[in-house]
């Protein structure tokens, strides 16, 4: 029994021995030929795909131009009715040595020899104040006010250019007349005529932008811009007005 125990000995170890060189054998041809299987292990670590981030709506850059709607200056006229004040009235001397001015300048309105046809004629007069002489040549620009501040009433006077435009001269205290018609409100459809008694009338001297007060409310106005009741010739000298 105790002689047997080396032999098993031995052959325990020569049969360890033997499965060690066929594990390092079959390693050996696992390793080499296509015939064994081999798992291929990936060293690359798969790419992780990140989340595509939001990105905002594009923005335009270029600046929108809106359109700006110019609204037109507004004007307005003079007085309720909306019409536009007398001015100026052309034909007349603008400027110049000796012209008159309205400070040396008094207005009236004088007969002119009555009336016929709807209309009444009269005379515009004005008469130099001043120490010295001074010219008027051509027509004055005439509306109709009211109203208690110089409102105008109805259409300038439009210019009657059938007459002489003389350059007329007055030596202090002489008058220069503008024959001045005057159609008669009541003569007109009452459509057409709002009547209205006026405070007087409202003169430009010829080529004045600077006015004058002459009282009068004898004679009736329409209120309607479209109411053509004045007309007004050149300033002549005395002696030759309406009579």
């Amino acid at each position: 029994m105790t002689g047997s125990r080396p032999l098993r000995a031995l052959v325990g170890t020569v049969g360890l021995a033997g499965a060690v060189v066929l594990a390092l054998t079959g390693c050996t041809g696992g390793s080499g030929g296509g015939g064994g299987a081999s798992s291929a292990v990936s060293t690359t670590a798969p790419s992780s795909s990140s989340a595509p981030s939001s990105s905002a709506p594009p923005v335009s850059t270029a600046p929108s131009s809106s359109p700006v709607a110019s609204s037109p200056a507004a004007s307005g006229g003079a007085g309720s009715t909306g019409a536009a004040a007398a001015g100026p009235a052309d034909g007349g001397t603008a400027s110049g040595a000796g012209t008159c001015a309205v400070s040396t300048l008094a207005g009236s309105i004088v007969d002119g020899g009555g009336g016929g046809a709807g209309s009444v004629y009269l005379n515009l007069a004005l008469r130099n104040t001043g120490s010295a002489s001074c010219t008027l040549q051509g027509w004055p620009g005439v509306s109709i006010v009211g109203d208690g501040n110089g409102t105008q009433i109805g259409a300038s006077a439009t210019l009657d250019r059938s007459g002489a435009h003389p350059t007329v001269t007055l030596a202090s205290g002489q008058t220069a007349y503008a024959p001045l018609r005057i159609v008669q409100a009541g003569n007109l459809e009452p459509g057409n005529c709002t009547t209205q008694q006026p405070d007087g009338f409202r003169v430009y001297p010829p080529g004045s932008k600077q006015s004058l007060f002459v009282a009068s409310t004898a004679y009736t106005a329409c209120r309607q811009q479209s109411a053509e009741l004045l007309s007004v010739r050149a300033f002549v000298p005395e002696g030759q007005q309406q009579r």
